[in-house]
Order: C-alpha cells, then structure tokens, then sequence
C-alpha cells in the first residue's frame, strides 16, 4: 500500500474564476498537466486547495473533476480531516472512494489535543477508513505537533496508517521516526524545501505545493533524492529562493501568483486568504524567469 504514495505528489490547487466559483477546466487541465510531467500521484482537497473554504457540494464536485480527470492513471488521495472526531469519522463512513487509493487527514487543530488524544483520533478514524491513511503534521496550522512517538505508535497499531506527511521542520523528529518506522509506513515531506535533508534521512518523497507550477522538476529532483544523487542538493538549491517566496505570504497565496504568471490559473483566493501583495508577485515574475528556460 505504501508505495502508492512514494515519490512526488502535488497537492493540488483549486482554481477559482473571477465571480468566486471553482474553474473546473482550469482544473482538469491542471491534472492532465501534472500527469503527463510525470507527477506520481495526486493530492485533492488539502490545504493548499483551500478546502476549508469549500462548502460540502463544492467539496464533492472537486473530488468527481479531480477523479474523472485521472481516470485511475495516478493514485489519488483526497484530504479528510477536521478537529470533530466522530464528525471526520462520518465523512469517511459515507465518503464514495470508487477510485480514492488514500486519504490525507491532518492532526486536529484548535482544539489543541494532548498525544493520546491525537492518538485515538487517528486510531478512530484509521479504523473506518477502506483505504490508506496519511497522516498530516503541519503545527504551524494546528497549533500542536505529533510528537514521533505517536507518529510511531499509530503505525504500528494500523497497517492501514501507511505513512506521515511531516510538515513540522524538524529533521531529527523525521529521523526518529524513520529510525522506528515498520516496514509498510513511510515519511512524506510537506515542504519544498527539504525535499532532499528528509529523503537524505530515510524520508519517502513529497507531497509538493510547488509541483502546481513546476511539476516536472518537482519530480526530477524527487527521483535524484530518492537515489541519493548527487546532483539532487544542487538542484534543490536551485529551487529555495522559489521555495521561499511560494511561503512569504502563506499558502496558496504565493502558488495562485505563480499559476497566473505562468497562465495556469488566475489568481484568485477565497476570504480570508487574499492574492499577493505587488512586491511578492514582482519577486515571483523574476524567480521564475531565472528558473525556467
């Protein structure tokens, strides 16, 4: 199971029109786009795609664009998660996973559980779940980190629990983790930047914001690291100063810039994330003229 998430993954945007409502060409273009560079698998309804800002029939109407642009020529995963337990539970219960290969699903925020309880939460929700869990650490947004610990201790409790998306920053808790990791579970990174420190540390690939725009570099510089090339640290250099302004002004904001820049999507968000500011746009044009021949 875990092998279907291994490599480079895009969490995908979501497109926006002028008037507010989804762009659904723009973003079956967006997948056909990802799959002929190369993307390993797909990542819908993450945080990146501004879910929190869907409503449920909007939600719904991305996973059918998403899956029906795919047509099982990738993995998919759809993002499932929320700070309400049995709530997330029900999705998942009653979600149609009629080609949905995994589920995203982030550690509570808010509420600001303690590790047992991020624990059962994750236990809950692996138990419900007929496909495979990633879990999402990103403290930044949740206000509380899964320690490697309960990282570990959830994937040995569940098979299904195949692997951890670990967006916290911190190297040595992804070399805990992988120092005790069993044999079906896997680290993901969640940052552009440390696509290269985390594969250098046992880590499984990314599930990359970055690869929207640049997806066919995303996945070259995945395969180098995976293979522990040396031409992979080079190429990631390349790639900071980009990776840096995609996250000056938080995320999506930096990637909506880029995609209308490079005439992928306009760049349009929905309250209360707004479009970058001119001096951000500005840095982007000059970042991505350098970069891209």
């Amino acid at each position: 199971m875990t092998h279907f998430f291994s490599g480079a993954g895009v969490a995908l945007i979501t497109p926006f029109k002028e008037d507010g409502s989804i762009d659904f060409m723009a973003l079956e273009h967006l997948v056909h786009e990802q799959i002929t560079a190369g993307i390993d698998y797909i990542v819908a309804l993450g945080s990146t795609a501004e879910a929190a800002t869907l409503s449920d029939s909007e939600r719904k109407a991305v996973v059918s664009c998403i899956r029906t642009a795919v047509g099982g020529r990738r993995p998919l995963v759809v993002g499932i998660g929320g700070n309400h337990t049995q709530k997330v539970v029900e999705t998942v219960r009653t979600f149609d996973f009629s080609g949905i290969d995994g589920i995203l699903s982030v550690v509570p925020y808010y509420n600001k559980p303690s590790q047992e309880g991020i624990f059962r939460h994750f236990k809950a929700i692996a138990e419900a779940s007929p496909v495979p869990v990633i879990l999402y650490d990103v403290p930044s947004r949740t206000g509380v980190k899964m320690l490697a610990d309960t990282t570990l201790r959830l994937a040995a409790e569940s098979r299904r629990i195949v692997a951890v998306k670990e967006a916290s920053g911190d190297l040595e808790q992804v070399s805990d983790i992988v120092a005790g990791q069993p044999d079906h579970f896997r680290v993901i990174s969640g940052d552009d930047a440390l696509i290269v420190p985390i594969a250098a540390r046992g880590g499984g690939g990314v599930i990359s914001v970055a690869a929207n725009a640049i997806p066919a570099k995303i996945r070259e510089l995945t395969a180098l690291a995976l293979t522990a090339t040396e031409q992979a640290p080079a190429l990631q250099h390349q790639l900071d100063e980009l990776c840096r302004l995609l996250f000056a002004e938080g995320n999506p904001t930096g990637i909506k810039a880029l995609m209308e820049i490079l005439g992928k999507a306009a760049n349009i968000l929905r309250l209360p994330l707004c479009p970058a500011s001119p001096e951000l746009y500005h840095k982007l044009e000059l970042c991505i003229k350098n970069l891209l021949p």
